[in-house]
């Protein structure tokens, strides 16, 4: 029996559809495909949700002290003068942040592995190009997906049928986490 559906793809394109997929249903929560994708998506997507919950408390946090420019009113950064040149004024604040424990590390890197990099886009057309921001998929698995699962044993995932395709008539499926 094969380990694997070859999906009709050379193994690049198959590894890079399959990435697609998993990065899809864990930054918005369901997708619909075909049913054999859904079965080898579902596999990739356990396993990143297992990894989570088993790491998702193994962090540290740290109290650092960074410097960050002092803003005005409107949220500009406040400049003085020094020897004829505007310097910006910086200020001291601590900061709290979690510092992941070896373990943990080794699993964001291994998620990283297989998840793409997300970036969100505001849905307003005005400031959609400056206000984008990146989404970070390891830290969303590890502090909001995790701890709905941490008492479950597996089962994350859910494939519900739709129906045939109307092109090729290809079963398709939602695939949403439970």
């Amino acid at each position: 029996m094969a380990k694997y559906r070859k999906l009709g793809r050379t193994s690049n394109q198959r590894k890079a559809m399959l990435r697609g997929l998993t990065t899809a249903l864990i930054n918005n929560g369901k997708i619909v495909t075909t049913e054999m994708r859904a079965k080898e998506v579902r596999k990739i997507a356990e396993g990143l949700i297992a990894l989570a919950v088993k790491e998702k408390d193994n962090f540290e946090t740290v109290t650092v002290k960074a410097k960050v420019a002092k803003k005005d009113a409107d949220g500009k950064r406040v400049k003085e003068e020094k020897d004829g040149k505007k310097v910006t004024v910086y200020e001291e604040v601590e900061k709290q942040i979690k510092k992941d424990k070896p373990s943990r590390l080794h699993a964001r890197k291994q998620m990283l592995r297989v998840l793409y990099d997300v970036t969100e886009v505001p849905a307003a057309g005005k400031g959609r190009k400056k206000n984008t921001k990146k989404v970070d998929l390891p830290a969303k698995l590890f502090d909001e997906i995790a701890p709905k699962y941490a008492g479950r044993n597996g089962g994350y995932t859910r494939i519900v049928k739709i129906g045939q395709r109307k092109g090729d008539a290809a079963m398709e499926v939602l695939l949403e986490l439970v």
